[in-house]
C-alpha cells in the first residue's frame, strides 16, 4: 500500500469519524477553507454550502454518537489523479438518511484536504 494511499484513507477515516461525531474542529481541520460542499436538489436543482456554511450547519446537529446509533460509513474507492491529486467515494447512513458522497482531495503543504463534497441523499 503506497503511502499516500494510506494517508489518503486515514483522511477518509477522519472524515467519517467526524460526521459520526458531528466535530465541526475535525471537519474544519479536514476541509480546505476554499472547498464546495453541494448536494442535488428533489427539483433538479444544487444547494451549495461554504466550509463554513457547513462547519455551522454541522455544529448544530445532534450527532448520531450521541444518539447512540452505530457508526456506519464505508470508503468504496479512491483514485488518484496525480501525487497530490485523489477523489474517494464513500457511503453512509446518518439517522434516517443514507448518503453517497464523492469526495476530492490535495495534497496542501503536506497533507491530505478535502476540496469538494459532491453528494446524494435518499431516506434510508
Amino acid at each position: 500500500m503506497s503511502n499516500a494511499y494510506s494517508e489518503v484513507l486515514e483522511a477518509l477515516e477522519v472524515y467519517l469519524d467526524a460526521l459520526y461525531h458531528a466535530d465541526e474542529k475535525r471537519i474544519n481541520e479536514l476541509f480546505h477553507p476554499a472547498a464546495l460542499y453541494a448536494m442535488s436538489t428533489d427539483a433538479g436543482g444544487i444547494m451549495t454550502r461554504t466550509t463554513a456554511e457547513y462547519v455551522d450547519v454541522l455544529s448544530k446537529r445532534e450527532s448520531p454518537a450521541s444518539k447512540g446509533e452505530t457508526k456506519n460509513g464505508t470508503i468504496h474507492s479512491i483514485e488518484f489523479g496525480g501525487p497530490s491529486t485523489a477523489i474517494a467515494r464513500i457511503s453512509g447512513v446518518l439517522g434516517s438518511t443514507a448518503y453517497v458522497d464523492l469526495v476530492t482531495l490535495m495534497k496542501v503543504e503536506g497533507r491530505w484536504r478535502i476540496l469538494t463534497k459532491i453528494f446524494h441523499t435518499t431516506p434510508a
